[in-house]
Formats: C-alpha cells, sequence, structure tokens
C-alpha cells in the first residue's frame, strides 16, 4: 500500500469527524440551555411519559430509570422504556422531550411501525457481523501482506468491506426511525398541553439537535466505508 493511500485513509475521515464534532457540541448546548428552563406544568419527564403510555392503552410497557447521561432508549425486546436519572426527575423542557421521544419509540412498536421493524432486524444482523468485522479485515492483510496469497487475501478484505456496509444500512433506516419518534413526541406535548407553543420551540430545537447526531453518524459510517473501496480497490 502506498503512503498516499494510508494519508487518504485518514484524510477522507475529516469532514465526517468535524460533523459529528459540530453535531454532539448542539445536542449538548440545547441540552444544557433547556435542560434549566423548567415545564409551567412542572410535571416531571418520567410522569410525562407515564401519562402518556396510559392514554395510549400501553400500561404493559414499564419505565425504569438508569445512570449514565442521555443513555435514554427504549428495548422493543423487553418493552421497557429506559431514562436516565437526570432526565426522569427533572421538569426541564429538555428532559420531557427526551422522554417523549423514548415514548415515541414504543408507540412506533406498538403500531408496527415498518421502518423501525427494519432497522430491528438489521440491528440484529448487524450485531453478529460486528464481531467478525475486524478479523476479517485483519486476515485479509495477513494474506496479502504475509503470506501474499492475494486471492484468498482479497476475500476477506472485501468481506470486512461488505459489514462496513452493514454499518451504512443500519445508520440509514436509523435516521427516518428517530426523526418518527421525534415528531411524533412533539405531537403528543402539542395535543395533550404538557408543554405550551413557546416551550415546544425549546423542545423541538433539542430533538432536532440530537437527530444531527444521527445524521453525522450516517456519515461517518459512508466516509469509512469509502476510504476501503478506494484504497482496496487501487492496490497494485
Amino acid at each position: 500500500m502506498l503512503y498516499w493511500e494510508y494519508i487518504l485513509m485518514g484524510v477522507i475521515l475529516i469532514p465526517g469527524i468535524i460533523f459529528a464534532i459540530i453535531a454532539q457540541s448542539k445536542v449538548m448546548s440545547a441540552y444544557r440551555q433547556y435542560s434549566n428552563v423548567k415545564a409551567k406544568s412542572e410535571i416531571i419527564a418520567i410522569d410525562a411519559a407515564r401519562k402518556v403510555l396510559d392514554g395510549a392503552s400501553l400500561e404493559k410497557v414499564k419505565i425504569k430509570t438508569i445512570n449514565g447521561q442521555l443513555s435514554d432508549n427504549y428495548n422493543p425486546a423487553t418493552n421497557i422504556v429506559s431514562l436516565s436519572n437526570d432526565v426522569a426527575n427533572s421538569n426541564s423542557i429538555a428532559a420531557i422531550g427526551i422522554a417523549l421521544h423514548e415514548v415515541g419509540h414504543a408507540l412506533q412498536h406498538n403500531k408496527n411501525y415498518f421502518p423501525a421493524k427494519i432497522r430491528n432486524g438489521v440491528v440484529k444482523f448487524s450485531n453478529i457481523v460486528s464481531s467478525l468485522l475486524w478479523p476479517m479485515v485483519i486476515i485479509g492483510l495477513l494474506f496479502n501482506f504475509v503470506w501474499f496469497n492475494g486471492l484468498v487475501g482479497d476475500i476477506f478484505l472485501w468481506s470486512g468491506i461488505g459489514f462496513f456496509g452493514v454499518a451504512v444500512l443500519l445508520n440509514l433506516v436509523t435516521l427516518p426511525v428517530e426523526y418518527n419518534a421525534s415528531n411524533r413526541a412533539l405531537a403528543i406535548l402539542e395535543n395533550t398541553k404538557i408543554l405550551d407553543s413557546n416551550e415546544l420551540v425549546g423542545c423541538k430545537k433539542v430533538l432536532r439537535a440530537a437527530g444531527l447526531t444521527y445524521v453525522a453518524a450516517l456519515v461517518m459510517s459512508i466516509l469509512n466505508l469509502l476510504r476501503f473501496v478506494l484504497v482496496f480497490a487501487h492496490r497494485d
């Protein structure tokens, strides 16, 4: 591999890294700003989430608190909405928006939202192949540059590239799922009057900023795939 190829493998990621840093910065900035703005309704996030779930006849969906910052998630396998402690017990605009975003995922699951079903399937497949990703690449490199068996090496290398493609697919199908969950959350907050119109503006900023991180993840996965394809396709 020529030196310019090593340089290319690093340089091609720079735009994605910059975008990811900007996206994460926007998330933290919006979260810090609106985590200090209390909702006029004074309802805390975990109670808002429970109220919406019960109103949608989803009493079977459990809510639990977990450690970590912005570690909130919904697990369709266990039907549990997990809220970080800072979010669950806060009545801030940011916390309520984040909690209702996760409730949005529970509503997707209940309604058999098709993109969410696709993502869940891709996640399972991705978990299987991710453990094989780097071993395949390393074995391919060994065959090519240590044992000089180009044919066998190429099989392993292109298999590794295929696994990078799975990462792109996962991030691609994640985008509509996450944005739909945020849109559901905003609609619920407006219809239930948990937040008023002015508070919804701040909530929307938090959720839209969070959405940028998924766009950044997609960009990074595409660039990661592209750099390997370009380098391996132009090897002597």
